[in-house]
This record gives structure tokens, sequence and C-alpha cells, in this order.
């Protein structure tokens, strides 16, 4: 068994598949019944569905990215529509920024 793809449900896949591609690489691929996906470079197909409702909660799953320097990455996802939340977090582990993509969807960036 091995993964094959993330999918997120997507108010608008077209136009969310183009912010994932700009800050992960890759090329949006727009498909039939309104489904886009980008395959990053050294990373796992991430796939939009498109559906009717609106993000409303807290997801229940979410997706780390290490990176290099949480602020540069910050400063790049919030250029392309993305929004912090909070401040940087430390703890044992490391450090990490809560953010949120142009739909709302949580991510962070890890160090």
């Amino acid at each position: 068994m091995r993964l094959e793809q993330i999918v997120l449900d997507s108010n608008d896949p077209g136009r969310l598949v183009r912010f994932w591609a700009e800050l992960l690489g890759g090329e949006p691929v727009d498909r039939e019944h309104g489904w886009s996906h980008v395959e990053p470079p050294g990373g796992v197909r991430m796939s939009f569905q498109p559906v009717p409702e609106r993000k409303d909660v807290k997801n229940r799953f979410h997706l780390d990215f290490e990176v290099e320097d949480i602020e540069a990455a910050v400063v790049k996802a919030v250029s392309l529509g993305a929004t912090r939340e909070g401040v940087v977090h430390t703890d044992e582990k490391g450090s990490f920024q809560v953010m949120r993509d142009p739909e709302g969807n949580e991510f962070c960036f890890v160090r």
C-alpha cells in the first residue's frame, strides 16, 4: 500500500490548485468534472474536488511542511493568499507556524 494523493474539498479547485502549485512547485492541472491537481516535486499529488459547502470548522487533518526559514515561508504564502494564524510556537521538537490557505484549510510550516 502507498499514499496515492491527498484530496481537499474546495469551492474553487482551479483557484486553490494554483495557490498550492505556486507555494510548493509543480504545474496546476484542471481536470474533468471541476477537479484540479498538482504534483509538487518530491511530494505527493494534491487533488482538489469541487464541493458546494464552505469550510466552517477546524480541520481534523492538516499538512506540515518542513522549511528552512519559517518567516520566509510565511511571507511567500501570505503573498499568494494564505493567512497566518497566531504566532510561531516553539517546543522541545522545534518550531511551527499555523497557516490557512485561501479557502481556510489549516497547514503548518515546521522547523
